[in-house]
């Protein structure tokens, strides 16, 4: 071996023998050991994720530190590698795949190693020198990836959900609230079965929208609750063992503090460690929602269909050219993204109900997949949201003239006659109109079912159109 080659690498060991590590690394032997092993997708930890992890690391330290379980310096050198990482250093450290060992191990001891060979640094030492600050015995000193991963899931979806989706959702439900004052008064054809029905307030199907999307905001609060239930402290099958009798509810105590939100030791830690249903029970409202946004965003196309063969009843902001043979057309792509990106959690629920049902005995070992998905799914509806929100939503104008005409010349209005000249003969009416084309109101006149001012009562949309109290 060459000198240069020796200055450039340092020699780790584990239990399987040593390898070359690269001196400028701050991960170690179980890091490549991975790296090499799952060479799949190249996607690496969630940043929430990694966070998430960290903050664990951090809490876990300051406790044992606390308690006297590992030394008072060891203990701050470790928090304050985690605050450094934290703070943006040495993201490019943790690379193991998402797609890795069962329950999260690799990904657990990248986190470890690289803690402790910069503790190492901030103590003045070398990296490498594990008989000082040691991933396992130090770092990770009464701890198993089985109750920090599980863990990690919690706090990185609580801050999800806290940092990127109810921030988007209630900007989103704010932009339909405005749109829905601004419309009020402006009423257009209903659709049912995509086919004319009785009309309705414009204003009105933008304050439905907001009010389902506050529904959902209610339920996946609802469900998040449950991941302020911590595990930490089971160890490596719910027993504790190799815990001080005081470090589950210290680290629960740090945890709260560093994030914000109170958090629970479970009741049982063996089952913390084993069931996956409360990340389940998250993902299923997150598909809940996407179901009624993928909902709302198809409705935003019909409407804003055209611009000359289409509905048009109302303009989606024009963000960017939509053709590069068309000139001039422009479409509706944040509808269209907010569309995929509920297909995608969508998916990601499928997965995850499959990983929660594939643990055995003692534990769920597909807690990686459960992990990325779950976080990944609310990162990026809230981004979808968030967007549609600021670049759509907000923009919305509506074209009055249109969709008064579709009111005022859809047969649906013939619903309004039934109590006053019976459904036969309002049936024969609507026949003769679409046939001829001549109004309703111009039918009725010469059949001499009604009168003028009879018509003009019962025939006005804005009564017709409005909500009951």
């Amino acid at each position: 071996m060459s000198e240069q080659s020796e200055l450039d690498y340092r020699i780790e060991r584990d239990s399987m023998g040593e390898r070359q590590i690269p001196a400028a690394a701050y991960y170690g032997i179980q890091t490549l050991r991975a790296t090499e092993n799952f060479p799949i997708s190249g996607l690496k930890p969630l940043p929430t994720y990694l966070d998430a992890c960290l903050l664990i690391k951090k809490a876990t330290a300051l406790a044992n530190g606390e308690l006297g379980c590992i030394p008072p310096e060891l203990s701050q050198a470790i928090a304050d590698a985690a605050d450094e990482i934290l703070n943006g250093a040495l993201r490019d450290q943790f690379v193991v795949d998402v797609y890795q060992a069962g329950a999260g191990t690799s990904h657990h001891m990248n986190v470890n190693e690289v803690l402790a060979n910069r503790a190492l640094e901030l103590l003045g030492d070398v990296k490498g020198n594990y008989q000082r600050i040691s991933p396992n015995d130090t770092v990770n000193y009464g701890q198993s990836t089985n109750d920090v991963i599980p863990t990690a899931i919690r706090i990185g979806g609580l801050l999800a959900l806290q940092h990127s989706l109810y921030p988007a959702l209630n900007k989103a439900i704010a932009a339909l609230e405005a749109k829905a004052v601004e419309f009020q008064d402006i009423v257009k054809s209903g659709r049912t079965h995509l086919q004319d029905a009785v009309p309705v307030r414009l204003g009105e199907s933008f304050r439905a929208w907001a009010y389902i999307l506050t529904e959902h905001r209610t339920r996946i609060e609802t469900a998040g609750k449950e991941l302020t239930v911590l595990g930490i402290g089971g160890s490596a099958a719910g027993t504790g063992l190799n815990t001080h009798p005081k470090y589950r509810a210290q680290v629960v105590k740090i945890l709260s503090e560093l994030i914000n939100i109170p958090l629970t030791p479970t009741p049982h830690l063996m089952a913390a460690m084993q069931s996956m249903a409360p990340f389940v029970s998250v993902s299923g409202s997150l598909r809940n929602l996407a179901t009624d946004c993928l909902k709302i965003s198809h409705d935003l196309r019909l409407m804003d269909s055209g611009p000359k063969t289409g509905l048009k009843e109302i303009q989606l902001p024009p963000v960017q050219p939509g053709s590069s043979i068309m000139p001039g057309k422009y479409n509706p792509v944040m509808a269209e993204m907010t569309s995929m990106v509920c297909f995608q959690v969508m998916g990601y629920d499928s997965a995850i109900a499959l990983a929660a049902q594939g643990g055995q005995l003692e534990l769920n070992v597909m807690m990686p997949l459960i992990a990325y998905n779950l976080i990944h799914s609310i990162e990026i509806l809230g981004h979808a949201i968030g967007a549609l929100s600021e670049f759509c939503l907000q923009g919305i104008t509506c074209d009055r003239s249109r969709c008064e005409q579709y009111a005022e010349g859809s047969l649906a209005l013939v619903t309004a006659l039934n109590p006053h000249i019976g459904y036969l003969n309002a049936a024969a009416v609507a026949k003769e109109s679409l046939e001829t084309g001549k109004s309703l109101r111009q039918i009725v006149l010469e059949r001499g079912l009604m009168t003028s001012e009879q018509l003009a009562e019962v025939l006005d949309l804005q009564k017709m159109s409005a909500l009951p109290n």
